[in-house]
């Protein structure tokens, strides 16, 4: 039996040395150190061994055992080490060949109108407030002056979640809030930029979910002069020095008196075209003084408080701007649309 282990143990080292692959020296230690291998067979013949040959057989088969186990150990490293420098020596990268370009994005032309007409009105003081686009039946209408039964709403098809519960019409909900906050104890100057949705139909100049930026000025003494100069600077701002504007009267429940915004046609500078219908002039936004209800409402006192306020689409001001002739183009994500104006801003 003594024999049959070193015989055994010659044996496989022998073939340890011969292995060149990872595989052969698995196999190899299944072979001879598994549980079916021959090793263990010559373990089982113990029982018919002296007591004395006993502990000699099974100490001479632990040594044969570590002897098989450390030199697979030691040609396993060694082959790991060889496959490592072949790997390495295939994977080596070519310091000198030219980079690939990597396409860089931009940020959206939306975005970016939001971002300019932010900048403007932060420059003029006012400040930027953000709220949800879940909105209650309360601040998107009520708070608005627009009562449950109030036949304006039916202008504002709405996608209500409950019956007080609604996707946003508009971001007019942030200055009742805000407004609510203050309660009449200080002057607001904010702007609210953010997404609204309405049940429209998409086409080429309406979707379900578009942007709007609304302003609110509220302190005393506030005129409607005051709006007219903040929106004249805005106009020029935004779209040329060379840029005049024109208030039409109109209506909103939540401002009275109210007015339509236009500004002359940079196409025709005002002579009438087929851009401007020939009128000279493009509608942009809406606006007026603040309904002393909406005031009232939100605790400031209207014999003591005026204020004006103001709401544009930048889907549309972006249009005007860049001559976009479908609203829908902002949202399909066509990139060769979008990187034309990676740098609008």
């Amino acid at each position: 039996m003594k024999e049959r282990l070193l015989e055994l143990q010659t044996e496989a080292l022998a073939k340890v040395e011969e292995a060149s692959t990872l595989k052969d020296l698995q196999d190899i230690r299944v072979a001879y150190l598994g549980k079916k291998g021959p090793i263990t067979e010559v373990l089982r013949g113990m029982g018919k061994l002296s007591k004395e040959e006993r502990p000699v057989i099974g100490e001479l088969a632990n040594k044969v055992r570590e002897a098989i186990a450390s030199e697979l150990d030691n040609k396993k490293e060694h082959l790991e080490a060889i496959e490592l420098e072949k790997k390495l020596e295939a994977e080596t990268i070519d310091v000198t060949l030219p980079g690939r370009p990597v396409q860089v994005g931009g940020p959206h032309l939306l975005t970016s109108i939001v971002e300019e007409i932010e900048d403007l009105f932060i420059g003029m003081g006012f400040e930027v407030r953000e709220g949800p686009e879940v909105e209650t039946d309360y601040y998107n209408f009520e708070a608005l002056n627009l009562p449950k039964d109030h036949p304006a709403r039916d202008m504002q098809d709405s996608f209500y979640i409950t019956e007080e519960l609604l996707m946003r019409t508009h971001t007019s909900p942030v200055q009742a809030r805000t407004m609510g906050e203050y309660q009449g104890s200080q002057p607001v100057k904010m702007i609210c930029p953010g997404k609204v949705y309405r049940r429209d139909t998409d086409d080429a100049t309406h979707s379900h979910q578009f942007t709007q930026v609304e302003g609110l000025y509220v302190d005393k003494d506030v005129r409607m002069s005051d709006l007219k100069g903040v929106l004249n600077r805005f106009a020029k701002q935004l779209f040329g020095e060379e840029r005049e504007i024109r208030l039409r009267p109109s209506f909103f429940p939540f401002t009275e008196p109210s007015v339509e915004m236009d500004i002359s046609c940079k196409v025709c500078h005002g002579h009438g075209c087929s851009v401007c219908k020939g009128t000279g002039w493009i509608e942009i936004l809406g606006g007026g003084m603040v309904h002393p209800r909406v005031l009232e409402m939100a605790g400031y006192d209207s014999n003591e408080y005026s204020g004006f306020a103001f709401g544009m689409g930048p889907e549309r001001i972006a249009m005007l701007k860049y001559g976009v002739d479908d609203i829908r183009h902002f949202y399909t994500n066509d990139v060769r649309f979008l990187t034309q104006y990676h740098k609008a801003k």
